[in-house]
């Protein structure tokens, strides 16, 4: 069964495309969202010092004290130069998963191709930061502990095993979003039919809770695969 959404006032977006014109709603959100708050943020004193007030300058420093704060509780004091890029990833998913709680709109993470795509960003950004912190030698890393040469088989092990694991991990990311998500506004829509006045007003909290959780997750993940990548202690 085909549902309206808003997207489909947009020339050229068929019921195919919701996903795609969702996620560039979003981006372009976030963009103005960024340039409004670099402009709150001000020059000089002014943007040293906190926000007395409810802002966006106050909102983007909630934002950055949470990012900076669970970034180096997982990868150390050395994490907080990637702070922007996890940012960037939390709002990106955050603000999709809340779309869904809209009336007509359908959030690009309830679709498999956005989920997967943000899942091979994080695992192809990863891999990226490890070869730039260790060179060629973070492909050692693939073939665990330096063994005597008779146990040339457990390397070629490790190897398989963790090639495997490393190729799974967009995916899984991908499937437990879109799963969570999915859910989520499933039961959702269903309490909405059933009882459309005061009980959904549970599931809403619900399920911004549960759009927030796997931003979160999600964003946490990313950054302990981070930390795996760009560790010495292998």
């Amino acid at each position: 069964m085909v549902h309206f959404n808003w997207t489909q006032l947009i020339p050229g977006v068929g019921h195919e495309y919701i996903h795609v014109a969702t996620a560039l709603i979003v981006s372009l959100f976030l963009i103005v969202f960024a340039v409004l708050g670099r402009v709150a943020l001000g020059t000089g004193e002014a943007a040293i010092g906190p926000s007395g007030k409810l802002s966006i300058k106050g909102v983007f420093e909630l934002i950055t004290e949470f990012i900076v704060s669970l970034t180096v509780m997982v990868i150390g004091e050395k994490g907080r130069h990637y702070t922007p890029m996890f940012a960037a990833i939390f709002l990106f998913i955050f603000i999709n998963n809340i779309t869904g709680l809209l009336p007509g709109m359908t959030p690009a993470t309830d679709n498999m191709n956005t989920t997967i795509a943000v899942g091979l960003f994080s695992f192809i950004i990863y891999n990226l930061f490890g070869l730039k912190e260790h060179g060629i030698a973070y492909l050692k890393h693939f073939l665990g502990p330096s063994l005597p040469w008779y146990l040339f088989f457990i390397p070629i092990m490790m190897l398989c095993i963790e090639l495997i694991s490393h190729t799974v991990r967009p995916f899984s990311l991908a499937l437990r979003l879109r799963g969570n998500m999915t859910g989520d506004h499933a039961v959702l829509s269903a309490f909405l039919d059933l009882v459309p006045i005061v009980v959904p007003v549970a599931f809403y909290c619900l399920g911004l809770f549960v759009c927030f959780m796997q931003a979160f997750v999600f964003t946490l993940l990313t950054m302990i695969y981070v930390s795996m990548a760009i560790s010495h202690d292998h």
